[in-house]
């Protein structure tokens, strides 16, 4: 089971207004910063809570289909399925009609059930299902609690601009950071 980033956000959950009011920064010298600091912290949570923050199209890659018929798509929440590709034997893709599947999209993780898909021809990646996530297409659809967790770690990550480059960026996780993103992780046994 492999992701694959298709359309990346087309925005971030945080304008630099919040960021600037958060930082008490009055002047726009560091916006570059700014929003290197924001898609910085937006990733880390994202990778972290397997959530998908702003809305964004990725493809899942299987081998074979789950013995029970149930895809699990642990990046959430799915807003739709988009299109279904299995690979024959040599190797062509054939798209699946995607009428009468089940999608549970809010669910975590994510379920897709299909019916009656064909076995895929090819022994590795012989599927992939393209799909839309996130809560929407603006700031405005996160979560509050996810933005503020945001917020503080972007702080954390200002306050060590000068030691640790943008790129080598989280440098570590701020005090209250864990409390705000926990309720949004997924727990595996």
């Amino acid at each position: 089971m492999t992701y694959a980033l298709i359309t990346p956000p087309q925005g971030e959950p945080l304008t630099l207004a919040d960021v600037r009011a958060h930082l008490k920064l009055d002047t726009t010298d560091e916006d570059d910063l700014l929003s290197d600091l924001v898609r910085a912290a937006r990733q880390h949570l994202e990778r972290d809570t397997g959530l998908c923050l702003i809305a964004q199209t990725l493809r899942l890659y299987l081998d074979r289909w789950p013995k029970d018929g149930i895809v699990r798509i642990v990046k959430s929440p799915v807003q739709a399925i988009l299109s279904v590709a299995v690979y024959d034997l040599d190797g062509d893709p054939q798209t699946l009609a995607l009428a009468g599947h089940l999608l549970d999209g809010a669910g975590r993780p994510a379920r897709l059930w299909l019916k009656n898909p064909p076995s895929p021809g090819q022994a590795l990646n012989g599927i992939e299902i393209d799909f839309s996530a996130g809560y929407g297409e603006a700031g405005t659809d996160v979560p509050g609690t996810l933005k503020r967790a945001m917020l503080i770690h972007i702080g954390h990550m200002y306050a060590f601009r000068g030691v640790i480059s943008p790129d080598q960026q989280p440098a570590g996780i701020p005090d209250g950071y864990e409390r705000l993103v926990a309720p949004f992780r997924m727990r595996r046994l």
